[in-house]
């Protein structure tokens, strides 16, 4: 008996503990996800047949993530569209998965979808929700009617180059020896810092900004009838407002100025980009590939404007969240 009492007393103990432990966003994992599928409960239509969502979302974690981040999202859709979409909360790439790379990454998320359209044989659309390294899985990847493609947060142009990785203050020794060490966050750090080697191809991410005869990068992210980019204007410490944003960092907009949405006061300015030109041929020779960080981001750029995107600029002056930014741009919990 007094076994039990203690076992009972050491476990409440540890539930307290975890409970005093900040939840934050992607750098949170759960074992145990209550469901990973949002899908509405079917109804009938005028001839009494049953009226089944044709729509899938598909939201994808970042870094060290988990399909749990994504809980309160996923609700909010169904929420809001209860009749036409299935949300699926990948859990094919968590918590230390995450590492492995954006290639397997992207094989393992590409295999999930497969697996859940073959549950949901009504789909008839697909879109992509990715957050911060989620945005790049779901690049790698892309029968279902492509409709948007939404990236938050998303390093896009890397973490090699000046100032994108805010944490470091702009300091070129503290972003080398970053860039020098990033094989310890494993093939993940690698391609986020270009310094992949894959024989004699150039890095990861600058060859996901073309196509070529193995791989049709640009060609899905072209199919999808819209893409949008979200991108912290500021306090986000992990990712460069131009990363995340696809601009150089000459055409970001002045932070004077900016005018709050009244709608959403968190946003501070949108703009449409049109497709810059579709035809242009994207140089990729191993003279680039070897270059400077500002060399590679002028490839990405030119490659990935090609298209056309939204732009929305996000800031959170003035919320408690503020120093989250990069996970409450994500919206894991009700602001």
């Amino acid at each position: 008996m007094g076994l039990e009492v203690d076992k009972l007393k050491t476990k409440k103990r540890k539930k307290n503990i975890y409970y005093f432990i900040p939840r934050f966003g992607c750098l949170r994992s759960d074992d145990a996800v209550p469901g990973a599928e949002a899908t509405p409960a079917p109804e009938a239509d005028g001839n009494g047949r049953d009226h089944l969502p044709t729509h899938l979302i598909v939201m994808v974690n970042g870094i060290i993530g988990s399909a749990q981040n994504w809980r309160y999202a996923a609700k909010q859709f169904v929420k809001a569209y209860p009749n036409d979409v299935i949300v699926h909360c990948s859990e094919s790439n968590s918590t230390m998965l995450t590492f492995d790379g954006v290639d397997v990454m992207g094989k393992r998320l590409a295999d999930e979808v497969i697996s859940v359209v073959a549950r949901h044989p009504n789909l008839q659309k697909i879109s992509f929700v990715g957050h911060s390294l989620g945005g790049l899985v779901a690049r790698k990847i892309a029968g279902l009617e492509p409709v948007n493609f939404i990236t938050s947060a998303t390093p896009h142009l890397g973490s090699r180059g000046h100032k994108q990785v805010p944490i470091f203050c702009g300091f070129y020794a503290m972003e080398k020896l970053a860039s020098r060490a990033s094989g310890l966050l494993g093939r993940t750090g690698k391609h986020l810092f270009l310094s992949d080697c894959d024989g004699e191809k150039p890095p990861l991410l600058l060859r996901m900004c073309s196509d070529s005869e193995d791989h049709k990068f640009i060609s899905a992210l072209q199919s999808f009838e819209r893409r949008v980019a979200y991108a912290n204007a500021r306090f986000d410490h992990l990712v460069g407002w131009s990363s995340s944003s696809l601009r150089r960092r000459k055409e970001l907009p002045k932070r004077r100025g900016l005018l709050e949405n009244p709608k959403y006061p968190h946003i501070i300015y949108e703009e449409k980009l049109n497709a810059a030109n579709p035809k242009e041929e994207i140089s990729l020779d191993a003279k680039v590939a070897r270059g400077r960080a500002g060399d590679m981001e002028e490839t990405m750029i030119r490659g990935l404007t090609k298209l056309s995107w939204e732009r929305v600029d996000v800031s959170f002056t003035g919320s408690v969240q503020r120093f989250m930014a990069h996970n409450t741009i994500q919206v894991c919990l009700n602001p």
